[in-house]
């Protein structure tokens, strides 16, 4: 953190609009201990277990961190690369990739960091590089379409809660969604158009995203509504009647009821009712994880086999895409415009303004 007392100024320095990406985050290797960091970080959070802390305490520090680690830290060694965390690595090739666009369109420099809300590079450490490169604006740019208060409104409280450490806080825009941009729901379609080009089509559309219990949707969280209406707008973009697509929800933990239909469930009844393929696409998953790559690619395509089904298919996230970048890269411009439009940092005014506050401090 950025302590109040520390200097965080220079006259005359100039003043730019950078970016904030950011992403859940991953453990910094796929072993039991740095997944037993990495998961007290994100299950402590309240916004993603919304449970009174003293009991949570007992049941995460006493029960889930002595058994989960272990098991979780198998299922990423099976996706993880030599160049490390899919996640990871795939949120670097995003921003450099909205970088480069950027370079390219804006007519300031416009910096471009990585933040995980959980785990490394952190939201603190990618804020502080930002700072340190004059930014004084700051577009927040969560890679989560569909708003949630467990994935995007807990990134805004990391966010905050390094800025308050901050002298001079930056201007914020915070892109808090974008579920039913058509730059967003193009680069979907054609996904899917390009893997039925290469592979044929299945008989069905599963579109699955993450669930969250369903009492965050009863106490008012959007998430399960704006997830359909991403549902709904990518089965009109692609042309498809009611029955050839379904929207489900994956990744339930613990014993309450979460969002409903359960994808899992949901495959195993497609095959015992005759449905002989299917084709399963994440929207929520802006990049290729643990989730989509281990929970959806293998685990998944072995419920629907092994019930009945003889063809799965998964169509992988947007990660890099072209049309995904030049999309996302749209979205900062747009947030970011008003600013760039009044941006003045030209040397020779920077110059004369640091020896008027020099002046100035000299006459104190």
């Amino acid at each position: 953190m950025k302590y109040l007392g520390e200097p965080d100024y220079q006259h005359g320095s100039p003043s730019h609009v950078g970016v904030l990406v950011t992403n859940l985050g991953t453990p910094d290797a796929p072993t039991p201990k740095a997944l037993r960091r990495y998961l007290k970080q994100f299950l402590w959070d309240p916004r993603v277990v919304e449970v009174p802390r003293p009991l949570w305490w007992l049941i995460l520090n006493g029960v889930i961190l002595n058994i989960r680690p272990r098991r979780s830290a198998a299922k990423y060694a099976t996706v993880w690369t030599n160049e490390g965390s899919p996640l990871l690595v795939i949120a670097q090739r995003q921003a450099e990739g909205i970088r480069k666009r950027l370079a390219k369109l804006a007519p300031d420099p416009m910096p471009v960091a990585v933040g995980m809300r959980y785990g490394n590079p952190s939201i603190p450490d990618a804020l502080n590089e930002l700072r340190q490169q004059g930014v004084r604006k700051l577009v927040v740019l969560p890679l989560y379409p569909q708003f949630s208060a467990s994935t995007t409104a807990s990134t805004l409280d990391a966010v905050s809660e390094e800025l308050r450490g901050w002298r001079w806080t930056p201007d914020l825009h915070f892109i808090s969604g974008y579920e039913r941009e058509n730059g967003y729901i193009n680069a979907l379609a054609a996904s899917v158009q390009e893997h039925w080009d290469q592979n044929g089509r299945a008989e069905r559309l599963m579109i699955s995203f993450h669930g969250v219990p369903k009492r965050y949707l009863l106490a008012g969280d959007p998430y399960h509504c704006l997830c359909h209406a991403t549902g709904f707008q990518l089965a009109q973009a692609l042309g498809l009647q009611e029955g050839q697509w379904q929207v489900t929800f994956q990744s339930r933990f613990g014993r309450e009821e979460w969002l409903r239909p359960y994808t899992d469930e949901t495959l195993k009844a497609m095959a015992g009712k005759g449905v002989r393929s299917v084709d399963v696409i994440c929207p929520g998953f802006s990049a290729d994880c643990l989730e989509t790559i281990e929970e959806i690619g293998d685990e998944n395509r072995e419920n629907f086999l092994e019930a009945g089904g003889e063809h799965f298919s998964y169509i992988p996230a947007l990660n890099d895409r072209p049309d995904h970048l030049d999309f996302l890269t749209d979205l900062v411009l747009r947030h970011a415009r008003p600013w760039l439009d009044t941006l003045d940092n030209d040397p020779e005014k920077r110059a004369q303004a640091r020896e008027r506050a020099l002046a100035i401090g000299a006459a104190q």
